[in-house]
């Protein structure tokens, strides 16, 4: 059985504990009724539209 020869100290088990955690960078595309932007395969947070049709109504901010 193997063992190790050395202890491994805390902040080593951290690091490499939380190495695949780092932050996504989210993708973003024009809206194609609006053209803003905003992640693909969802709702569009400035029109409401999503795949050609309405799905939310939007109320304008004064």
């Amino acid at each position: 059985m193997a063992v190790p020869k050395c202890k491994k100290s805390k902040s080593k088990k951290q690091m490499r504990k939380r190495s695949h955690k780092g932050r996504e960078i989210i993708a973003t595309r024009p809206c194609p009724q609006c053209g803003a932007a905003g992640q693909s395969h969802r709702v569009c947070s400035a029109c409401g539209y999503y795949a050609g049709r309405q799905v939310l109504t939007v109320e304008a901010a004064d």
